[in-house]
Protein backbone atom coordinates (compact mmCIF):
# COMPACT_ATOMS: atom_id res chain seq x y z
CA UNK A 1 0.00 0.00 0.00
CA UNK A 2 1.32 3.41 -0.87
CA UNK A 3 0.09 6.47 0.93
CA UNK A 4 0.35 10.07 -0.13
CA UNK A 5 -1.53 12.42 2.12
CA UNK A 6 -1.83 16.04 1.00
CA UNK A 7 -3.61 18.43 3.32
CA UNK A 8 -6.24 20.07 1.17
CA UNK A 9 -8.64 22.89 1.89
CA UNK A 10 -11.52 23.45 2.15
CA UNK A 11 -12.40 20.34 4.15
CA UNK A 12 -15.41 18.26 3.19
CA UNK A 13 -17.82 16.62 5.56
CA UNK A 14 -18.07 12.92 4.84
CA UNK A 15 -20.07 10.12 6.38
CA UNK A 16 -18.27 7.43 8.28
CA UNK A 17 -19.08 4.03 9.69
CA UNK A 18 -20.60 4.00 13.17
CA UNK A 19 -18.12 2.78 15.77
CA UNK A 20 -18.77 -0.02 18.22
CA UNK A 21 -20.07 1.53 21.43
CA UNK A 22 -17.88 0.75 24.44
CA UNK A 23 -19.71 -0.64 27.46
CA UNK A 24 -18.66 2.32 29.60
CA UNK A 25 -17.59 5.85 28.75
CA UNK A 26 -14.19 5.70 30.41
CA UNK A 27 -12.33 8.60 28.85
CA UNK A 28 -12.55 12.22 27.72
CA UNK A 29 -14.93 12.73 24.84
CA UNK A 30 -12.30 13.47 22.20
CA UNK A 31 -11.07 9.87 22.34
CA UNK A 32 -14.38 8.65 20.98
CA UNK A 33 -13.77 10.18 17.56
CA UNK A 34 -13.59 7.56 14.82
CA UNK A 35 -12.00 8.53 11.50
CA UNK A 36 -13.71 8.22 8.13
CA UNK A 37 -13.08 5.07 6.15
CA UNK A 38 -11.07 5.99 3.06
CA UNK A 39 -10.59 3.59 0.18
CA UNK A 40 -7.08 2.17 0.29
CA UNK A 41 -4.64 4.48 -1.44
CA UNK A 42 -7.24 7.26 -1.90
CA UNK A 43 -6.23 10.55 -0.37
CA UNK A 44 -7.70 13.43 -2.35
CA UNK A 45 -9.82 14.92 0.41
CA UNK A 46 -10.15 14.82 4.17
CA UNK A 47 -12.82 15.51 6.71
CA UNK A 48 -13.30 17.07 10.08
CA UNK A 49 -15.91 15.23 12.10
CA UNK A 50 -17.30 15.98 15.53
CA UNK A 51 -16.63 13.25 18.02
CA UNK A 52 -19.22 11.22 19.82
CA UNK A 53 -19.51 12.67 23.31
CA UNK A 54 -21.84 10.19 24.92
CA UNK A 55 -23.13 6.70 24.38
CA UNK A 56 -26.56 7.76 23.16
CA UNK A 57 -25.06 10.33 20.75
CA UNK A 58 -27.87 12.80 21.49
CA UNK A 59 -27.25 16.53 21.91
CA UNK A 60 -25.58 16.01 25.25
CA UNK A 61 -22.43 18.08 25.62
CA UNK A 62 -20.82 16.07 28.38
CA UNK A 63 -19.19 12.68 28.54
CA UNK A 64 -19.93 10.96 31.80
CA UNK A 65 -16.81 9.15 32.90
CA UNK A 66 -16.30 6.46 35.48
CA UNK A 67 -12.90 5.22 36.54
CA UNK A 68 -12.79 1.68 37.86
CA UNK A 69 -10.44 0.03 40.32
CA UNK A 70 -10.71 -3.63 41.31
CA UNK A 71 -14.15 -3.88 39.72
CA UNK A 72 -15.82 -1.09 41.69
CA UNK A 73 -16.58 2.50 40.79
CA UNK A 74 -14.19 4.83 42.59
CA UNK A 75 -14.89 8.12 40.87
CA UNK A 76 -17.39 9.59 38.45
CA UNK A 77 -17.13 12.93 36.73
CA UNK A 78 -17.75 14.78 33.48
CA UNK A 79 -15.16 16.10 31.09
CA UNK A 80 -15.02 18.97 28.66
CA UNK A 81 -13.00 19.06 25.49
CA UNK A 82 -11.35 22.43 25.20
CA UNK A 83 -7.85 23.80 25.21
CA UNK A 84 -6.08 23.54 22.86
CA UNK A 85 13.28 11.69 21.83
CA UNK A 86 15.21 12.43 21.67
CA UNK A 87 16.35 8.98 21.56
CA UNK A 88 13.75 6.32 22.23
CA UNK A 89 15.84 3.47 23.43
CA UNK A 90 13.81 0.63 22.03
CA UNK A 91 14.66 -2.99 22.18
CA UNK A 92 17.63 -2.43 19.98
CA UNK A 93 18.44 0.89 21.53
CA UNK A 94 19.32 0.18 25.11
CA UNK A 95 21.29 2.82 26.91
CA UNK A 96 22.98 3.53 30.21
CA UNK A 97 19.86 2.62 32.12
CA UNK A 98 20.67 2.66 35.79
CA UNK A 99 19.84 -0.32 37.85
CA UNK A 100 16.79 0.56 39.94
CA UNK A 101 18.67 -0.30 43.08
CA UNK A 102 21.43 2.21 42.33
CA UNK A 103 18.93 4.80 41.23
CA UNK A 104 16.91 4.84 44.42
CA UNK A 105 19.11 3.38 47.15
CA UNK A 106 19.90 6.68 48.85
CA UNK A 107 16.25 7.55 49.38
CA UNK A 108 14.99 4.10 50.25
CA UNK A 109 12.49 4.20 47.42
CA UNK A 110 13.55 0.79 46.17
CA UNK A 111 12.06 -0.76 49.30
CA UNK A 112 8.92 1.24 48.67
CA UNK A 113 8.71 -0.19 45.16
CA UNK A 114 9.02 -3.72 46.51
CA UNK A 115 5.99 -3.07 48.69
CA UNK A 116 3.95 -1.72 45.80
CA UNK A 117 4.97 -4.63 43.59
CA UNK A 118 3.86 -7.19 46.16
CA UNK A 119 0.13 -6.40 45.92
CA UNK A 120 -2.31 -8.94 44.51
CA UNK A 121 -3.16 -8.52 40.86
CA UNK A 122 -6.12 -6.20 40.22
CA UNK A 123 -9.30 -7.25 38.45
CA UNK A 124 -8.75 -4.64 35.71
CA UNK A 125 -5.65 -3.07 34.17
CA UNK A 126 -5.55 0.58 33.27
CA UNK A 127 -2.76 -0.01 30.76
CA UNK A 128 -1.43 -3.19 29.19
CA UNK A 129 1.70 -2.95 27.06
CA UNK A 130 2.41 -5.49 24.34
CA UNK A 131 6.07 -5.38 23.38
CA UNK A 132 9.51 -6.94 23.21
CA UNK A 133 10.95 -8.10 26.52
CA UNK A 134 14.71 -7.65 26.27
CA UNK A 135 17.38 -7.39 28.96
CA UNK A 136 19.82 -4.54 28.31
CA UNK A 137 23.51 -4.92 29.12
CA UNK A 138 25.27 -1.57 28.90
CA UNK A 139 28.95 -1.04 29.51
CA UNK A 140 31.86 1.26 28.71
CA UNK A 141 34.70 -0.23 26.64
CA UNK A 142 37.66 1.03 24.65
CA UNK A 143 38.35 0.74 20.94
CA UNK A 144 40.74 -2.16 21.54
CA UNK A 145 37.89 -4.19 23.05
CA UNK A 146 35.86 -3.78 19.87
CA UNK A 147 38.82 -4.71 17.66
CA UNK A 148 39.42 -7.93 19.58
CA UNK A 149 35.83 -8.97 18.98
CA UNK A 150 35.93 -7.72 15.38
CA UNK A 151 33.04 -5.33 15.98
CA UNK A 152 32.54 -2.19 13.91
CA UNK A 153 32.14 0.82 16.17
CA UNK A 154 28.83 2.69 16.11
CA UNK A 155 26.85 -0.02 14.31
CA UNK A 156 23.86 -2.20 15.14
CA UNK A 157 24.13 -5.93 14.63
CA UNK A 158 22.00 -8.98 15.27
CA UNK A 159 24.00 -11.76 16.91
CA UNK A 160 23.31 -15.43 17.55
CA UNK A 161 23.41 -17.28 20.87
CA UNK A 162 27.08 -18.23 20.55
CA UNK A 163 28.18 -14.71 19.62
CA UNK A 164 26.24 -13.27 22.55
CA UNK A 165 27.95 -15.63 24.98
CA UNK A 166 31.35 -14.70 23.61
CA UNK A 167 30.69 -10.96 24.01
CA UNK A 168 29.26 -11.26 27.52
CA UNK A 169 32.23 -13.38 28.56
CA UNK A 170 34.59 -10.72 27.21
CA UNK A 171 32.70 -8.09 29.23
CA UNK A 172 33.39 -9.97 32.45
CA UNK A 173 36.16 -7.62 33.46
CA UNK A 174 34.30 -4.47 32.35
CA UNK A 175 31.94 -2.26 34.27
CA UNK A 176 28.41 -2.81 33.00
CA UNK A 177 24.81 -2.75 34.16
CA UNK A 178 21.82 -4.93 33.38
CA UNK A 179 18.26 -3.64 33.18
CA UNK A 180 14.80 -4.61 31.98
CA UNK A 181 15.14 -2.55 28.85
CA UNK A 182 13.06 -1.30 25.99
CA UNK A 183 11.18 1.80 24.94
CA UNK A 184 7.80 0.43 26.01
CA UNK A 185 9.00 -0.66 29.44
CA UNK A 186 10.37 2.86 30.03
CA UNK A 187 6.92 4.32 29.36
CA UNK A 188 5.13 1.72 31.48
CA UNK A 189 7.47 2.17 34.44
CA UNK A 190 7.09 5.96 34.31
CA UNK A 191 3.31 5.68 34.17
CA UNK A 192 3.24 3.17 37.04
CA UNK A 193 5.36 5.50 39.15
CA UNK A 194 3.17 8.51 38.35
CA UNK A 195 0.12 6.51 39.36
CA UNK A 196 1.65 4.54 42.22
CA UNK A 197 -0.36 6.49 44.79
CA UNK A 198 -3.99 7.66 44.81
CA UNK A 199 -3.04 11.26 44.08
CA UNK A 200 -5.68 13.00 41.98
CA UNK A 201 -7.34 9.65 41.29
CA UNK A 202 -7.08 5.94 42.01
CA UNK A 203 -3.84 3.98 41.73
CA UNK A 204 -3.02 3.23 38.08
CA UNK A 205 -2.54 -0.48 37.40
CA UNK A 206 0.04 -1.21 34.70
CA UNK A 207 1.02 -4.52 33.12
CA UNK A 208 3.08 -5.82 30.21
CA UNK A 209 2.86 -8.89 28.00
CA UNK A 210 5.64 -10.26 25.86
CA UNK A 211 7.91 -13.24 25.56
CA UNK A 212 10.72 -14.35 27.87
CA UNK A 213 12.38 -17.68 28.44
CA UNK A 214 12.41 -19.64 31.68
CA UNK A 215 16.09 -18.79 32.05
CA UNK A 216 17.67 -16.54 34.72
CA UNK A 217 17.44 -13.50 32.43
CA UNK A 218 13.70 -14.03 32.04
CA UNK A 219 13.31 -14.12 35.81
CA UNK A 220 15.47 -11.02 36.10
CA UNK A 221 13.29 -9.13 33.61
CA UNK A 222 10.03 -10.04 35.37
CA UNK A 223 11.40 -9.15 38.80
CA UNK A 224 12.78 -5.77 37.74
CA UNK A 225 9.42 -4.77 36.27
CA UNK A 226 7.53 -6.08 39.29
CA UNK A 227 9.64 -3.96 41.62
CA UNK A 228 8.76 -0.96 39.45
CA UNK A 229 5.05 -1.82 39.94
CA UNK A 230 4.64 -3.14 36.38
CA UNK A 231 3.40 -6.72 36.33
CA UNK A 232 4.75 -8.95 33.53
CA UNK A 233 1.82 -11.27 32.86
CA UNK A 234 3.09 -13.66 30.16
CA UNK A 235 4.27 -17.05 31.34
CA UNK A 236 7.91 -17.90 30.55
CA UNK A 237 8.50 -20.18 27.56
CA UNK A 238 9.89 -23.53 28.60
CA UNK A 239 13.36 -24.04 27.16
CA UNK A 240 13.42 -20.50 25.75
CA UNK A 241 16.21 -17.97 26.01
CA UNK A 242 15.39 -14.35 26.83
CA UNK A 243 16.48 -11.73 24.30
CA UNK A 244 19.19 -9.22 25.10
CA UNK A 245 20.63 -5.99 23.79
CA UNK A 246 24.30 -5.37 24.52
CA UNK A 247 25.28 -1.70 24.31
CA UNK A 248 29.03 -0.99 24.22
CA UNK A 249 29.90 2.69 24.62
CA UNK A 250 33.39 3.96 23.79
CA UNK A 251 34.96 7.11 25.33
CA UNK A 252 33.92 9.14 22.25
CA UNK A 253 30.27 8.40 23.19
CA UNK A 254 29.65 6.13 20.18
CA UNK A 255 27.42 3.15 20.82
CA UNK A 256 27.79 -0.29 19.33
CA UNK A 257 24.59 -2.31 19.75
CA UNK A 258 24.33 -6.08 19.55
CA UNK A 259 20.86 -7.60 19.65
CA UNK A 260 20.03 -11.20 20.37
CA UNK A 261 16.33 -11.84 19.77
CA UNK A 262 16.01 -15.25 21.41
CA UNK A 263 12.52 -16.10 22.63
CA UNK A 264 11.59 -12.41 22.51
CA UNK A 265 11.23 -12.66 18.73
CA UNK A 266 8.08 -14.79 19.04
CA UNK A 267 4.90 -13.40 20.55
CA UNK A 268 1.75 -15.47 20.19
CA UNK A 269 -1.86 -14.65 20.98
CA UNK A 270 -2.05 -17.05 23.90
CA UNK A 271 -4.57 -17.58 26.68
CA UNK A 272 -2.89 -14.92 28.82
CA UNK A 273 -3.51 -12.21 26.23
CA UNK A 274 -6.98 -13.52 25.47
CA UNK A 275 -7.93 -13.33 29.16
CA UNK A 276 -6.31 -10.01 30.09
CA UNK A 277 -7.22 -7.77 27.14
CA UNK A 278 -10.96 -7.74 27.97
CA UNK A 279 -9.94 -6.47 31.43
CA UNK A 280 -7.81 -3.63 30.02
CA UNK A 281 -8.63 0.05 29.51
CA UNK A 282 -5.71 0.98 27.22
CA UNK A 283 -3.69 -1.46 25.10
CA UNK A 284 -0.29 -0.10 23.99
CA UNK A 285 1.37 -1.89 21.06
CA UNK A 286 5.10 -1.32 20.60
CA UNK A 287 6.07 -0.59 17.00
CA UNK A 288 9.18 -2.78 17.21
CA UNK A 289 6.86 -5.80 17.23
CA UNK A 290 6.20 -5.28 13.54
CA UNK A 291 9.79 -6.45 12.93
CA UNK A 292 9.13 -9.89 14.38
CA UNK A 293 7.95 -12.81 12.23
CA UNK A 294 4.21 -13.44 12.24
CA UNK A 295 3.51 -10.93 15.04
CA UNK A 296 1.17 -8.91 12.83
CA UNK A 297 -1.41 -11.65 13.43
CA UNK A 298 -0.94 -11.36 17.18
CA UNK A 299 -1.18 -7.56 17.00
CA UNK A 300 -4.34 -7.72 14.89
CA UNK A 301 -6.05 -10.20 17.21
CA UNK A 302 -5.08 -8.16 20.28
CA UNK A 303 -6.39 -4.92 18.75
CA UNK A 304 -9.62 -6.58 17.61
CA UNK A 305 -10.28 -7.92 21.10
CA UNK A 306 -9.37 -4.56 22.67
CA UNK A 307 -11.94 -2.71 20.56
CA UNK A 308 -14.51 -5.44 21.09
CA UNK A 309 -14.04 -4.94 24.83
CA UNK A 310 -14.25 -1.13 24.65
CA UNK A 311 -10.54 -0.52 25.31
CA UNK A 312 -8.44 2.14 23.59
CA UNK A 313 -5.55 1.07 21.34
CA UNK A 314 -2.31 3.07 21.33
CA UNK A 315 0.46 2.48 18.78
CA UNK A 316 4.09 3.58 19.20
CA UNK A 317 5.90 4.29 15.92
CA UNK A 318 9.24 3.22 17.49
CA UNK A 319 11.67 3.54 14.57
CA UNK A 320 11.86 5.01 11.04
CA UNK A 321 13.46 1.97 9.44
CA UNK A 322 10.89 -0.28 11.08
CA UNK A 323 8.09 1.84 9.59
CA UNK A 324 9.69 1.79 6.14
CA UNK A 325 10.06 -1.99 6.16
CA UNK A 326 6.52 -2.63 7.43
CA UNK A 327 4.66 0.40 6.11
CA UNK A 328 1.55 -1.48 5.00
CA UNK A 329 1.29 -3.39 8.29
CA UNK A 330 1.54 -0.18 10.32
CA UNK A 331 -1.24 1.42 8.32
CA UNK A 332 -3.41 -1.68 8.46
CA UNK A 333 -3.42 -1.36 12.27
CA UNK A 334 -3.64 2.45 12.35
CA UNK A 335 -6.56 2.66 9.93
CA UNK A 336 -8.58 -0.05 11.64
CA UNK A 337 -7.73 0.16 15.33
CA UNK A 338 -5.54 3.08 16.49
CA UNK A 339 -7.04 5.52 19.00
CA UNK A 340 -3.72 7.05 20.04
CA UNK A 341 -0.47 7.35 18.05
CA UNK A 342 2.90 8.11 19.65
CA UNK A 343 5.71 9.22 17.31
CA UNK A 344 8.58 11.64 17.00
CA UNK A 345 8.77 14.12 14.13
CA UNK A 346 10.77 11.88 11.78
CA UNK A 347 8.55 8.88 12.45
CA UNK A 348 5.43 10.96 11.85
CA UNK A 349 6.76 12.18 8.49
CA UNK A 350 7.65 8.61 7.51
CA UNK A 351 4.18 7.35 8.40
CA UNK A 352 2.68 10.12 6.22
CA UNK A 353 5.13 9.51 3.38
CA UNK A 354 6.33 13.11 3.76
CA UNK A 355 9.84 14.32 3.00
CA UNK A 356 12.02 16.08 5.56
CA UNK A 357 10.96 19.54 4.37
CA UNK A 358 7.38 19.02 5.56
CA UNK A 359 6.58 20.63 8.89
CA UNK A 360 5.91 18.63 12.03
CA UNK A 361 2.58 20.41 12.27
CA UNK A 362 1.54 19.04 8.85
CA UNK A 363 2.54 15.48 9.75
CA UNK A 364 0.66 15.69 13.04
CA UNK A 365 -2.40 17.11 11.31
CA UNK A 366 -2.25 14.35 8.71
CA UNK A 367 -2.17 11.54 11.26
CA UNK A 368 -4.99 13.12 13.26
CA UNK A 369 -7.42 12.21 10.47
CA UNK A 370 -6.79 8.54 11.19
CA UNK A 371 -6.66 8.45 15.00
CA UNK A 372 -8.54 10.49 17.62
CA UNK A 373 -5.38 11.55 19.47
CA UNK A 374 -1.88 11.95 17.98
CA UNK A 375 1.24 12.83 19.98
CA UNK A 376 4.35 13.93 18.06
CA UNK A 377 7.54 15.04 19.80
CA UNK A 378 10.08 17.33 18.15
CA UNK A 379 13.08 17.29 20.49
CA UNK A 380 14.07 20.59 22.10
CA UNK A 381 11.61 22.41 19.82
CA UNK A 382 8.61 21.06 21.70
CA UNK A 383 5.79 18.79 20.61
CA UNK A 384 2.40 18.69 18.93
CA UNK A 385 -0.89 17.06 19.73
CA UNK A 386 -3.24 16.40 16.82
CA UNK A 387 -6.95 15.88 17.01
CA UNK A 388 -9.62 15.88 14.30
CA UNK A 389 -7.49 17.72 11.76
CA UNK A 390 -6.26 20.39 14.15
CA UNK A 391 -3.00 20.62 16.06
CA UNK A 392 -1.94 22.09 19.37
CA UNK A 393 1.66 23.16 19.87
CA UNK A 394 3.17 22.26 23.23
CA UNK A 395 6.28 24.29 24.12
CA UNK A 396 9.16 22.38 25.73
CA UNK A 397 9.33 22.38 29.50
CA UNK A 398 12.53 24.16 30.63
CA UNK A 399 15.37 21.97 31.87
CA UNK A 400 19.13 21.58 31.71
CA UNK A 401 19.59 18.55 29.43
CA UNK A 402 21.76 15.75 30.76
CA UNK A 403 20.61 12.71 28.78
CA UNK A 404 17.93 12.91 26.07
CA UNK A 405 17.52 9.14 25.75
CA UNK A 406 14.07 8.10 26.88
CA UNK A 407 12.51 11.55 26.50
CA UNK A 408 9.90 10.30 24.04
CA UNK A 409 9.10 7.33 26.27
CA UNK A 410 8.54 9.64 29.23
CA UNK A 411 6.39 11.97 27.12
CA UNK A 412 4.13 9.07 26.14
CA UNK A 413 3.68 8.15 29.80
CA UNK A 414 2.60 11.72 30.53
CA UNK A 415 -0.03 11.61 27.78
CA UNK A 416 -1.47 8.36 29.12
CA UNK A 417 -1.40 9.71 32.68
CA UNK A 418 -3.40 12.76 31.63
CA UNK A 419 -5.96 10.62 29.81
CA UNK A 420 -6.34 8.22 32.73
CA UNK A 421 -6.76 11.12 35.12
CA UNK A 422 -9.67 12.33 33.01
CA UNK A 423 -8.10 15.59 31.82
CA UNK A 424 -9.90 16.75 28.70
CA UNK A 425 -7.89 19.89 27.95
CA UNK A 426 -5.42 18.52 25.42
CA UNK A 427 -3.03 21.41 25.93
CA UNK A 428 -2.89 20.62 29.63
CA UNK A 429 -2.24 16.95 28.85
CA UNK A 430 0.61 18.01 26.56
CA UNK A 431 2.13 20.23 29.23
CA UNK A 432 2.07 17.37 31.72
CA UNK A 433 3.80 15.13 29.19
CA UNK A 434 6.40 17.80 28.42
CA UNK A 435 7.14 18.20 32.13
CA UNK A 436 7.61 14.45 32.59
CA UNK A 437 9.93 14.34 29.59
CA UNK A 438 11.96 17.32 30.84
CA UNK A 439 12.38 15.63 34.22
CA UNK A 440 13.90 12.56 32.56
CA UNK A 441 16.07 14.64 30.22
CA UNK A 442 17.48 16.47 33.25
CA UNK A 443 18.86 13.27 34.79
CA UNK A 444 21.17 10.44 33.80
CA UNK A 445 19.21 7.41 32.61
CA UNK A 446 15.85 6.77 30.97
CA UNK A 447 13.60 5.90 33.92
CA UNK A 448 11.52 8.45 35.79
CA UNK A 449 12.53 8.29 39.46
CA UNK A 450 9.90 7.49 42.09
CA UNK A 451 10.46 10.71 44.03
CA UNK A 452 10.14 12.83 40.89
CA UNK A 453 7.02 10.93 39.83
CA UNK A 454 5.29 11.56 43.16
CA UNK A 455 6.11 15.29 42.99
CA UNK A 456 4.77 15.50 39.44
CA UNK A 457 1.57 13.68 40.40
CA UNK A 458 1.05 16.01 43.36
CA UNK A 459 1.62 19.04 41.13
CA UNK A 460 -0.92 17.83 38.57
CA UNK A 461 -3.50 17.09 41.27
CA UNK A 462 -3.01 20.53 42.80
CA UNK A 463 -3.43 22.29 39.45
CA UNK A 464 -6.56 20.30 38.65
CA UNK A 465 -8.03 21.16 42.03
CA UNK A 466 -7.21 24.87 41.91
CA UNK A 467 -7.66 25.60 38.20
CA UNK A 468 -10.34 23.10 37.29
CA UNK A 469 -8.80 21.80 34.07
CA UNK A 470 -11.11 18.80 34.26
CA UNK A 471 -14.23 20.97 34.39
CA UNK A 472 -17.86 20.42 33.57
CA UNK A 473 -17.80 22.79 30.60
CA UNK A 474 -18.80 20.40 27.84
CA UNK A 475 -18.29 20.64 24.10
CA UNK A 476 -17.71 18.25 21.25
CA UNK A 477 -15.76 20.74 19.17
CA UNK A 478 -12.09 21.49 19.68
CA UNK A 479 -11.26 25.19 19.85
CA UNK A 480 -9.20 26.94 17.20
CA UNK A 481 -5.69 27.87 18.19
Amino acid sequence: MSLSIPISSPYHISSFLPPPIPPISLYPSFLYYYPPQFPRGHSTSFVICHCRVSENSILSSKASTKIFKRGSVLRSSSFSMFGGRECDNGSEGGDEEEDDDDEEKDSGEDEEERAFGSFLLPERWDVLGLGQAMVDFSGTVDDEFLKKLELEKGTRKVVNHEERGKILQAMDGCSYKAAAGGSLSNSLVALARLGSRPIGGPIINVAMAGSVGNDPLGGFYREKLRRANVQFLSAPISGGTTGTVIVLTTPDAQRTMLAYQGTSSTINYDTTLANVIPKTNILVVEGYLFELPDTIRTITKACEEAHRSGALVAITASDISCIERHFDDFWEIIENYADIIFANSDEARTLCNFNASESVDSATRCLSFFAPLVSVTDGPRGSYIGMKGETVYIPPSPCIPVDTCGAGDAYASGIMYGVLRGISDVKRIGKIAATVAATVVGQQGTRLRVSDAVKLAESVAYQLETNGFSSDIGTDHISSF
